[in-house]
């Protein structure tokens, strides 16, 4: 008899009765999706990824929950829904669809996940595949790392995928560098880790135009919208900063919000607090595993729910100076988030939530986590994806996205990296949060962004090619004369 793995507490936090969220998985394929062989895929390439997809949560006689493996009924977990016949585009049907499912918790009598099958086509794709999986699974990395290995290469499916990779942080390279930093590092902690514990329980954000501040937030609908941005261009701006891709990012989201606030008459002052929620992945390596390494438990990248928050205070507009340059947003938000990784608070507050696990139980150590994430405005979580165009199961992709659902919070924002272009999926709550409007400040943000990051490069060069031809004819004249 196979052993029961236990449960992980991060997997026991997120499926509560205080906490149940769920990660929705959204490809969009470039041809019509043909279902006849679903079951087939699903049986032969989804279910070996990993034994929790064939089991069930379960308690046994001493409290502990464990996963339990099971036979698993395809037909449960496969739905196709049906949409009215003779329609051109099915947007409006997708959305409501999305909208239903992502209010539906998962039933915890089998294993936790479903597959929707759209086969109706909409103004971004022939068809949409949506993999709903619930969070106790794994987080973000674990579970997009599954679906990424069912994935293969249009240009050659014998090779592997290939990710972006991140260059290796510096400041430690001497002696001087590392004490200066572990100085750092201490002042920090100490600081973020006293104020992560009052976000935590008595610091509470104001309510605003991304934060209704009703109860049970996480029971009410959601619109999911999103949109993509060039690399290229995010690398543009990024060199300008001397920063990186999340800072850019991070910056371009945080002036947007403040551009959406203005816009619905709602502008950030000194008194309104409005904090975001960053989910970091914890584990020493950044790319993504394969599924049996991932799976060994002396790997770098386990599978599991292996992540962290930090808590970044969204930067407000200068409304006395009606020139801010909108690169100050990325600048500060750059400084704010060098210094909350320069911190062990993460660490610090992880370590508390087990303390609590250990001494009050799951459900106190859950209830603390959901006033984490109520307490706050938004979360923002952000991914990489493959580089080159892939297909599934035979499918081009041309996109895909990812969101949270079900979790406290009036908005949160995802981003995930696929064949030069970023993705940012907004899910907002509905009748609350103007989703078109607020993508359209989003739009806004980053035009401005780079723009001015541009135009600053081409007066730069500008003025070097003007200095150099200044040169030239100095040098011309000296010589006639």
């Amino acid at each position: 008899m196979e052993e029961e793995e236990p449960v992980s507490p991060t997997g026991q936090y997120l499926s509560s009765s205080v906490l149940n969220v769920t990660v929705l998985a959204v490809f969009e394929t470039l041809m019509p999706i043909d279902d006849s062989q679903s079951t087939t895929a699903l049986e032969s390439i989804f279910l070996p990824i990993n034994p929790r997809f064939s089991s069930i949560m379960v308690t046994d006689e001493h409290g502990v929950r464990k996963w339990k493996k099971v036979e698993v009924k395809l037909e449960d977990h496969l739905k196709v829904p049906v949409f009215p016949p003779g329609l051109e585009l099915y947007d409006e049907y997708l959305q409501d669809y999305i909208t239903k499912i992502s209010m539906e918790p998962l039933p915890f009598s089998r294993p936790l996940w479903d597959v929707n099958v759209i086969k109706y086509p909409t103004s971004t794709a022939a068809g949409t595949l949506i993999f709903r999986l619930h969070h106790a699974l794994g987080d973000g990395y674990s579970l997009m790392a599954a679906l990424f290995s069912c994935l293969k290469r249009i240009d050659d499916p014998s090779l592997p995928l290939t990710f972006p990779s991140s260059k290796p942080r510096r400041g430690w390279d001497s002696f001087l560098g590392f004490a200066q930093e572990i100085s750092y590092a201490c002042v920090n902690t100490i600081r973020d880790f006293g104020w992560s514990l009052m976000k935590s329980s008595v610091m509470e954000d104001s309510v605003s135009a991304i934060r209704s501040g009703v109860p049970f937030v996480e029971s009410r609908p959601i619109n999911l919208s999103y949109f993509e941005l060039s690399l290229d261009d995010i690398k543009t701006i990024k060199k300008k900063v001397d920063g990186t891709v999340n800072d850019v990012l991070a910056g371009m989201i945080f002036h947007g919000l403040n551009l959406y606030m203005e816009e619905v008459m709602d502008p950030c002052n000194d008194a309104t607090k409005i904090t975001a929620l960053v989910l970091l992945n914890t584990r020493a390596i950044r790319t993504y595993q394969n599924m049996l390494e991932m799976r060994s438990p002396n790997s770098n990248a386990r599978w599991g729910n292996h992540f962290a928050f930090i808590h970044i205070p969204i930067p407000k507009c200068d409304k006395k100076n009606s020139k801010v340059d909108p690169l100050e947003f990325i600048l500060k938000v750059k400084k704010l988030i060098k210094s909350k990784k320069s911190s062990f608070g993460i660490y610090l507050s992880g370590a508390f939530l087990e303390i609590i696990r250990k001494f009050r139980g799951p459900e106190v150590a859950s209830g603390y986590m959901l006033k984490t994430l109520t307490n706050s405005s938004l979360a923002i979580s952000n991914m990489i994806g493959p580089m080159e165009e892939v297909e599934m199961v035979g499918h081009p992709v041309s996109g895909f996205h990812f969101m949270m659902v079900r979790a406290p919070q009036s908005l949160t924002i995802t981003i995930v990296s696929y064949n030069g272009k970023v993705r940012l999926a907004i899910g907002a709550e509905k009748d609350f949060i103007d989703s078109p409007l607020l993508v359209s400040c989003m739009k806004k943000s980053f035009s401005e962004l780079y723009e001015t990051a541009a135009s600053e490069t081409e007066n730069r060069v500008n003025g070097h090619e003007h200095a150099k031809q200044n040169m030239i004819a100095s040098k011309a004249f000296h010589t006639e004369t």
